[in-house]
């Protein structure tokens, strides 16, 4: 009589791309690793290591996230065309830049749209300022 011992788990892509959309929604809602942790019973570790797709998320933990972040769990398994996801990565890439969330809510809070031009034109030439130091 043999026995079988179980091959271990590997993730997947899509337990990266589950990872990228919990990592994004998250942000979008304000929240730190740690309370969402807290929120759904787990260490910041463990939302770190869900959210680089390092370990796979459970379906009632991804139930309870996606309770927290007030999205459906289908949120997380959405298909996206090439062009789409690509560009769904950027803007992930974006918000994972120190500062960027915090950013876009103070923009997202000036209700003039010229003075809202402004401060895009004021950061724009920052950018080319810095980079052209650089380079």
């Amino acid at each position: 009589m043999s026995t079988s011992v179980p091959k271990p788990r590997h993730t997947t892509e899509a337990d990266r791309i589950v990872g990228l959309r919990i990592t994004t929604l998250r942000k979008a809602r304000g929240l730190s690793q740690t309370a969402l942790g807290t929120a759904v019973g787990v260490t910041f570790q463990q939302v770190q290591k869900y959210e680089k797709g390092l370990n796979r998320v459970g379906a009632g933990r991804l139930s309870e996230i996606a309770h927290l972040l007030e999205v459906p769990v289908s949120a997380f398994f959405e298909e996206a065309d090439g062009a789409t996801a690509q560009k769904q990565t950027e803007v992930v890439d974006f918000l994972r830049v120190h500062g960027a969330v915090d950013l876009l809510r103070a923009f997202a809070t000036i209700e003039d749209d010229q003075l809202r031009r402004k401060v895009l034109a004021i950061v724009r030439s920052v950018a080319r300022t810095v980079s052209a130091k650089s380079s």
